[in-house]
């Protein structure tokens, strides 16, 4: 069964995805200075709130996953992940699409795509040309079953708070299920819309907002203890 959609009650920093045309119809590639803003330091409070919703059902997790990671294994584990999907990205880093990173801290991973189109404005259908990029991260995801996805969908303030919320949830949704379709253990997957509330720049600037329209990816561990 796959997750309900619900609203996480903070802010999250894990971008998978910066729709580049807003839900009015503008666009504008950004540039490299507006990209390197989109990856930031994630907030150890927001992660916190990921890992203890987790652990809520974690003894159903750990048994859908065949056991969880414990001691350095788990750190070998994220590092060995964070390669690999570096390696299946290869092309898409070497076009400044993509970054991969790994937090030393708790061992969390951030895949960031930061010019490629997801969505058509206002639509949660995933664009045909985003697919590909989907199915390379789904193909990792599956190899590395000792992880949890959360997708976390975020808009700009254009348009009234509910429809950008809704919008938020569709799209992280729309992620989510096309991981589960690409047989991506459901168990593992969990979606979140914030919709306008949670800026990362600038509303007032079609800059800032390039910058808040976004779908957040985090990839955690499942820790044994």
């Amino acid at each position: 069964m796959r997750k309900t959609l619900i609203a996480l009650p903070l802010s999250a920093v894990f971008l998978l995805s910066a729709c580049a045309t807003n839900d009015l119809g503008d666009s504008r590639d950004l540039s490299k200075t507006e990209k390197g803003a989109i990856i930031g330091t994630a907030s150890g409070a927001v992660l916190g709130a990921i890992i203890n919703h987790k652990n809520r059902g974690k003894g159903a997790l750990i048994g859908a996953v065949g056991g969880g990671l414990a001691g350095a294994g788990v750190g070998l584990y994220m590092d060995k992940q964070a390669r690999d999907l570096q390696l299946q990205l290869q092309s898409e880093i070497q076009r400044g699409e993509i970054s991969v990173e790994k937090r030393a801290s708790d061992n969390a991973l951030l895949v960031s795509m930061t010019s490629s189109t997801g969505f058509e404005s206002g639509s949660a259908v995933l664009q045909p040309g985003y697919t590909p990029t989907l199915n390379k991260i789904a193909r990792v995801l599956n190899q590395y079953g000792k992880t949890t996805v959360s997708v976390i969908g975020h808009t700009d303030s254009v348009g009234s708070h509910e429809y950008n919320q809704s919008l938020s949830e569709k799209r992280a949704r729309s992620v989510l299920d096309y991981f589960a379709d690409q047989n991506v253990n459901s168990l593992r997957l969990e979606a979140y819309g914030r919709g306008e509330t949670e800026p990362r720049a600038d509303n007032n600037t079609e800059a800032g907002r390039q910058l808040n329209r976004r779908v957040e990816l985090w990839i955690l561990p499942v820790v044994a203890n």
